[in-house]
């Protein structure tokens, strides 16, 4: 089938209530009043954050996930279509809300959750292979987050096979403690590009230093693009066994806002610079500066740029 997408973005998809600057370092008690900005709805979640981060740098992109039957999954819908990302494939879960977050942002970025799980859990096998045609036509895939999609758990490892046999790139993004690495391994062999956090990365793998991590994923079957993001401070990344590239990090453009969906920025870049043919260190330039542009703003994709203003802030020749 031609492919007449870039990247098909699965998983999680959430509607963020932003709220700052909120102390986080002291608790608020009852019956406290707490000054704040005005509260900001934003759309979050990897297939937003990232799917964003794609359209912004015109790549083809589409979002495939579940929502819910209500007001907060139009209104993902009409964000997504008005930034570019296709939201034709947003599956409205009969019986699931749209998955909801508030997040409570303290002065320097730094925040933390009040989640409401919702719609995006119900993903499963099923609603891949119903949607066939989709991947098919999609050069790439990246599904976030492991381990916090309970129904795919057993079958990713098929799965990513499965989307590799349509000719898709495959990208897994994870979030909260990462998981284990006995859960990850039998799916790291049909994975072309595996970038967790550090933190992420040293509880799959019991190790701290990058090295020995990317060393610990690839004796547990990696075999394509491997790497840790370093937040502040970059990141490694590893294109096949014994070889590393640092990357450094790209100083934000601006004061440091919010934090939030700056690793799935990240990832966002690094596919576009992939998917454009870059060598392996020029993507990670490409990715650091999407994820130095989104910490300057509320909210994971208010101050993501476009491709060529994207690639000069990296450095890139042809920004």
């Amino acid at each position: 089938m031609e492919k007449t997408l870039d990247v098909v973005v699965c998983g999680s998809c959430v509607l963020d209530v932003l709220v700052r600057p909120v102390e986080l370092d002291r608790p608020i008690g009852a019956g406290q009043l707490v000054r704040t900005e005005p509260p900001v709805l934003a759309t979050g979640g990897i297939v937003s954050n990232a799917g964003v981060t794609l359209a912004r740098l015109g790549m083809r992109a589409a979002a495939f996930t579940y929502v819910g039957d209500d007001e907060w999954g139009r209104l993902v819908r009409s964000r997504y279509a008005a930034e570019g990302l296709d939201p034709g494939r947003l599956m409205t879960h009969p019986d699931a809300p749209t998955s909801t977050t508030v997040a409570l942002i303290d002065p320097a970025g730094e925040r933390s959750f009040l989640h409401a799980v919702g719609a995006p859990k119900r993903l499963d096998r099923a609603a891949f292979t119903a949607n066939q045609d989709l991947f098919a036509s999609s050069r790439a895939v990246l599904l976030g987050y492991f381990p916090l999609l309970p129904r795919l758990l057993a079958d990713l490892p098929e799965l990513m096979a499965w989307l590799q046999r349509l000719g898709c790139l495959t990208a897994l993004d994870a979030a909260g403690d990462g998981g284990t690495l006995a859960e990850l391994a039998p799916t790291l062999r049909s994975l072309d590009v595996y970038v967790p956090s550090l933190s992420e990365a040293s509880h799959q793998t019991g190790e701290d230093d990058p090295a020995r991590i990317l060393a610990a994923l690839r004796d547990a079957g990696a075999r394509g693009l491997i790497g840790v993001k370093l937040g502040a401070e970059g990141a490694v990344l590893s294109p096949r066994s014994g070889e590393l590239i640092e990357v450094p990090p790209v100083p934000p453009p601006g004061a440091v806002i919010d934090t939030t969906g700056a690793g799935d920025s990240f990832l966002g870049g690094l596919l576009c610079g992939l998917l454009k043919g870059m060598p392996v260190d020029e993507a990670g330039r490409l990715a650091a500066a999407c994820g130095a542009r989104c910490v300057t703003g509320l909210g994971a994709t208010t101050a993501l740029g476009d491709y060529a203003s994207t690639a000069a802030l990296a450095g890139l020749a042809d920004g």
